[in-house]
């Protein structure tokens, strides 16, 4: 949907050399440009909706971003993704552009469904990102689906299904996890407990508070671990991925995380206290990808070229969203009518 050529970075700066190996350090900076970019989308996205540019909806992934990003860094760009309505963050990681995603959430014609699916419905075939899904728990089964057509072509993909601790106890979950264990399928369904239902904490809505366990009814892998560190990420959900496309045998991962806004724009999120959120700002990836980065030699200098890359990228592409067209009544029939049939 990139109809107009992107703005042309500045020339870089005179950097000094690294005074580490870079091999690893570039992995990092890389994962830590992808956040950094998603944390910036997502301020920009609330800056908007507050100026009534974005409609409906709006739930931000501030907090969250070293799941996305280090998850999907363990996948081939053909594998499967498919997650909940929080999925800004998501489908920048796995492919789709800035400029894409905030033209769909101004409802523009240049956005990924021509501004028709808006912020809980991204969606792009081309980067195998298979959609954002609005009801809690309903799209777990739908990934078993994709994850057993994959098994029945022998295409050799594999299914990441992303949700929140809620739809644990949603039928949807249970039947998901019941047929790819059953038919023993290519996907890794991760739970991304951000210790809040909405509003509901923990301890009023789960008896059992490690959500890994529920695997071990169904006889599948499991793993959990509470995320501070991107690579970690990458490295734990890596080991799922490669018993799924080795093995095709599914695994359940709980990751603990914490989202630093509400449950959506409308949410204030006083069921928290001050102090427990600034408690879990000081353990936030973001920071400490770029503080290890900083330690291990990367430099402040690439880094804050890096940054003003990335705020040149999201202006870019909020000036696209706010310049492009609304869709028009010529769409009509394409988006809500499959054909002509054949004779």
């Amino acid at each position: 949907m990139d109809q107009e050529p992107r703005a042309v970075p500045e020339a870089r700066e005179s950097l000094p050399p690294l005074t580490q190996p870079s091999g690893q350090l570039d992995k990092l900076a890389g994962l830590y440009r992808q956040m950094f970019l998603i944390r910036r989308v997502e301020e920009e996205c609330a800056r908007a909706y507050a100026e009534g540019k974005i409609g409906g909806f709006l739930h931000l992934y501030i907090g969250q971003e070293a799941v996305a990003v280090g998850a999907l860094a363990a996948l081939r760009h053909d594998d499967y993704v498919m997650t909940t309505y929080r999925d800004h963050g998501m489908a920048l990681a796995k492919g789709m552009s800035a400029r894409t995603l905030m033209a769909e959430l101004w409802g523009k014609q240049t956005g990924c469904s021509q501004g028709l699916g808006g912020s809980m419905h991204l969606f792009d075939a081309k980067n195998s990102m298979l959609g954002g899904y609005g009801i809690v728990g309903g799209h777990i089964p739908l990934a078993a689906g994709v994850a057993f057509a994959s098994k029945y072509r022998a295409d050799g993909k594999v299914t990441l299904c992303f949700f929140g601790e809620g739809a644990v106890s949603i039928g949807g979950f249970h039947e998901g996890l019941s047929l790819a264990a059953l038919w023993k399928l290519p996907i890794v369904f991760i739970c991304e407990n951000n210790e809040y239902s909405m509003g509901t904490p923990l301890s009023r809505s789960m008896s059992v508070e490690d959500v890994s366990m529920k695997a071990l009814g169904y006889g599948i892998d499991r793993d959990r671990f509470f995320v501070d560190d991107v690579l970690e990420v990458e490295k734990r959900i890596g080991e799922a991925v490669q018993r799924a496309r080795e093995l095709s045998l599914p695994t359940l991962v709980e990751v603990r995380t914490y989202r630093f806004r509400g449950h959506s724009m409308s949410d204030p999120a006083k069921y928290r206290t001050k102090d427990e959120l600034e408690l879990q700002k000081k353990k936030d990836p973001l920071a400490r990808a770029r503080q290890k980065l900083v330690a291990d030699g990367y430099g402040d200098a690439r880094l804050e070229q890096m940054e003003k890359e990335i705020e040149a990228e999201v202006a870019d592409a909020v000036k696209f969203a706010d310049e492009s067209p609304e869709p028009d009544a010529s769409i009509l029939e394409a988006t809500t009518y499959v054909g002509p049939f054949a004779s």
